[in-house]
């Protein structure tokens, strides 16, 4: 299989989305920064001792750097690599999933969704999309023939993607889960699904939603939260989504200016983290804050057209179901934090500051670059029958053969 050209523009709008979250972790998280640096200090300032005005930056800047270099590595290696491993990862990442309802932390919420080992914590749901993306890649595409089968096919996936999700819906976890079903539909779908199977998938999907509405007290909340934002609302549920949408609005079409922002240090909760969008359209205003929704877009134009030139069925798979994860969960968090939708608590991948999500995203961008390196120019729309019947060029292999 000859190589070609990685996708350059993937790699840049990648970089782009990286370096303007370093400059929004600057600009936003000094007042998260003063409060972790500083806790027992009543009325701290950056001039006193102890405080560290940029603790977040500093963090951020590692995890960065981290992430670039996992990103470099999965560039180079070869992505059938994550095809053999895919088993042993799935089920590793499983484990980690059930040892952390038992052993986990976590941070402001009820949800228990983090390990902490030697003072690092890090969230196996984070690396759970890229486990469920593996496994069922190569599952679908071993079992090619059948996916179309009720039997063989939708109910098999069904327990492979529920494995991987009932932990995360335990934990409570409703971001999580929904990045994780979407991924998981999308796979499913591009390799030749029928829309009967999908629709029974998406009746079953409404039920247990409606559920977990009922019976998880902080996930009622935010749904009803989210029903009644035309209404004044004091309680602590809706308190985010009413300070995101202010600072949103404040925000205007040009903004407040870079360090302006009011919301990040008095009234918008995870300012750095969650929220991380509302806080920078209130400093940057509309029309630049827009570039960022363009950005995502662009990602999932290249990341299509890597699985659309793909060179045989398990690559195609796994870079359609990489970027549709990393793609949704932008723009389910930029719905959050617009008003668009419920509060979920997933970040803005490449954005926000968070160490599993920066690093786990960088992963599945430098898989898609990876595979881009062997994308075919063959003409044929690949997506044809939705990968079950689509012809493949002469540098397609058999699966007994990869």
């Amino acid at each position: 299989m000859q190589k070609t050209k990685s996708d350059k523009v993937l790699l840049i709008v990648t970089l782009a989305l990286l370096l303007f979250g370093v400059v929004m972790i600057t600009s936003i998280g000094v007042p998260k920064s003063i409060q972790l640096s500083a806790p027992d200090i009543l009325y701290p300032n950056c001039e006193q001792s102890g405080v560290d005005c940029y603790l977040l930056f500093k963090n951020h800047i590692i995890r960065v750097f981290v992430g670039i270099v996992a990103l470099l590595i999965c560039a180079k290696i070869p992505y059938k690599f994550w095809r053999r491993i895919a088993l042993p990862f799935f089920g590793f990442i499983l484990l980690l999933l059930l040892f952390v309802l038992i052993a986990g932390k976590g941070f402001g919420t009820i949800a228990k969704s983090w390990l902490v080992i030697f003072n690092t914590s890090f969230q196996p749901a984070e690396f759970a999309k890229l486990a469920l993306i593996f496994y069922l890649a190569r599952w679908m595409d071993e079992k090619s023939k059948d996916v179309e089968s009720f039997q063989y096919g939708f109910i098999p996936f069904c327990v492979i993607a529920g494995l991987m999700i009932l932990p995360v819906i335990l934990q409570p976890d409703l971001g999580s889960t929904l990045v994780l079903t979407i991924a998981a539909v999308s796979v499913y779908f591009v390799a030749g699904a029928k829309f009967r199977h999908l629709a029974l998938g998406g009746l079953a999907a409404f039920l247990i939603a409606i559920m977990v509405v009922a019976n998880v007290t902080h996930v009622r909340e935010r749904f009803v939260a989210y029903v009644s934002l035309d209404q004044d609302c004091v309680e602590d549920y809706c308190w985010q989504s009413e300070q995101a949408n202010i600072a949103v609005g404040s925000g205007g079409f040009w903004g407040k200016g870079l360090t302006q922002g009011v919301q990040k240090s008095y009234w918008l909760p995870q300012a750095s983290d969650d929220f991380i969008f509302a806080a920078s359209a209130e400093e940057l205003g509309f029309l630049r804050i827009l570039l960022v929704v363009i950005a995502y877009g662009i990602i999932a134009y290249r990341g299509f057209r890597i699985a659309n030139t793909a060179p045989d069925r398990f690559s195609m798979l796994l870079a359609a179901g990489i970027t549709t994860w990393i793609v949704a969960q932008a723009y389910i968090n930029i719905g959050v934090n617009t008003g668009l939708l419920p509060v979920t608590g997933i970040t803005l991948p490449l954005i926000s500051y968070g160490g599993s999500s920066i690093l786990t995203t960088l992963i599945g961008l430098g898989i898609l670059i990876n595979i881009s390196k062997y994308t075919t120019s063959y003409d044929t729309h690949r997506f044809h029958g939705r990968g079950n019947s689509r012809p493949y060029n002469t540098q397609y292999r058999s699966n007994t053969e990869a």
